[in-house]
């Protein structure tokens, strides 16, 4: 089972999750230091102060990267480390880091992808209103040039957001992360904000000469239980409008006014009943649809719904008032989340058929299970099961005719994995918290080997 020529083969990561240095060389606070410092909101107590002391350790990890013969690595830049206080003028130490990391991955030749915004907001600009602001997508605009202003001679591929849904719902509706707000308008005026951001920054770094620019989001098909191990089950008419209704809040409220310049029905309903779209102005969607040139998704689950009259709306969906959310009749990850592995090849064709012409590439796709270190080693056969399993059916929606260009396997290192702290565990490579020490688990050496031969 062999991939396209060039196909691209990598691994991603985020700041806040594996940085630490939180107080070194200017950095400024984020929302998720502040957050994580919280009591109560982060298992353990855990924060990301140290994380994976990957601002110190970097070289080690490129070092890593290239024994793995990653193609590209996908990281993110923490915004409050470039402007401290959301801002201003950039900070020079905060770039230099970045500027060592894209040199030693070139110097590897490994591909830098440029997350701008993986969730770590100045909390100056939360102080501010944060993304329930408007000029919140201002300010990351001016961001997103500072930062290719000092890297865009080498870094040719950027991302603006990842998964703007979790930010704003899980940020702003059932506060699960930061900031910990729980308003259904406050996150319905954050989705559209964070739109308003990703189309500047879009346009800014297209007249800075920006090679590829992409929208990072999270994806899944959206599945009755009967349809999650029978592709061909036919949901009656209420569960299909439920189906289409939460795919429509989860995946068209983002896509659709990127690529097709508005937003679905079902959006501009539950806007409606949650303070209205005075938030939308003149131009907004304009703004919004700039030109990209790939979607990026990440892909772990499908979301699983049914019909079921007079259900509240979920804190985290406003307007899927009517429809119950669910599990599904499958194994699952140490997050409890269903492993289906031909959800991600439903989801690459329809999304290939509802954005015809604009390439894919699965940024983010992985697992946590509950590693051990024995004799120095991790059989991580679960994992590698789960990875397999998924790159089978990338390998298929590829055949059925989705133009999918590449694989970023999450996470390169076990990391602080947000509400859940350091009790989850999503990395191809171990991390000793205490030591910092890295050990490669079999699935990274087994994903260095499909790398190798193109396939599985």
């Amino acid at each position: 089972m062999i991939f396209p020529e060039n196909f691209v083969w990598g691994a991603a990561t985020a700041s806040y999750q594996i940085e630490g240095a939180v107080k070194e060389d200017g950095r400024g606070q984020s929302i998720w230091d502040t957050f994580s410092h919280s009591p109560g909101n982060v298992a353990g107590g855990d924060t990301g102060d140290v994380a994976c002391d990957h601002y110190h350790r970097y070289a080690d990890d490129v070092e890593l990267m290239r024994e793995l013969r990653l193609a590209a690595y996908r990281f993110s830049v923490a915004w409050p480390r470039v402007q401290p206080d959301g801002t201003g003028p950039a900070n020079p130490r905060g770039l230099a880091f970045y500027d060592r990391l894209v040199d030693k991955l070139l110097s590897a030749e490994i591909v830098p992808y440029v997350t701008l915004y993986h969730w770590d907001l100045p909390q100056a600009l939360e102080d501010r209103g944060g993304w329930t602001d408007r000029d919140t997508a201002y300010r990351f605009a001016e961001y997103a040039q500072a930062v290719h202003d000092r890297l865009g001679d080498r870094v040719h591929h950027w991302a603006t957001l990842n998964e703007p849904w979790v930010s704003a719902f899980l940020g702003y509706g059932n506060g699960v992360h930061a900031p910990g707000r729980r308003d259904p308008g406050d996150a319905m005026r954050a989705a559209h904000h964070l739109l308003l951001g990703h189309g500047l920054a879009t346009a800014r770094l297209r007249e800075l000469g920006a090679r590829s620019v992409m929208l990072v989001v999270n994806s899944a098909p959206v599945l009755t239980p009967a349809q999650v191990n029978d592709p061909d089950a036919r949901p009656d008419q209420a569960d299909a409008a439920g189906v289409e209704r939460v795919h429509a809040l989860l995946t068209r409220q983002f896509l659709d006014p990127v690529i097709h310049g508005r937003y679905p029905a079902q959006v501009l309903e539950a806007a409606e009943r949650n303070g209205g779209t005075g938030h939308v102005k003149d131009g907004d969607l304009r703004a919004i649809a700039a030109p990209i040139d790939q979607i990026g998704i990440n892909y772990y689950n499908p979301c699983v719904v049914e019909a079921s009259p007079g259900e509240p709306a979920d804190a985290a969906w406003p307007g899927s008032e009517g429809v119950r959310f669910g599990g599904a009749d499958a194994p699952t990850t140490a997050m409890g989340w269903p492993i289906v592995p031909d959800g991600l090849s439903r989801l690459l064709v329809r999304l290939s058929h509802d954005y015809p012409g604009v390439p894919l590439m699965v940024t983010e796709n992985g697992a946590a299970f509950d590693d051990v270190v024995e004799n120095g080693r991790v059989h991580d056969a679960d994992r590698v099961s789960y990875l397999d399993g998924h790159l089978r059916e990338a390998h298929r929606a590829i055949e059925a005719g989705a133009d999918l260009r590449g694989y970023l396997v999450w996470s390169l290192l076990d990391n602080f994995e947000w509400a859940e702290g350091y009790s989850r565990r999503f990395g191809i490579v171990h991390v000793d918290y205490a030591t910092q020490a890295r050990v490669p688990k079999d699935s990274a050496l087994w994903f260095r080997d499909v790398i190798t031969r193109n396939g599985l």
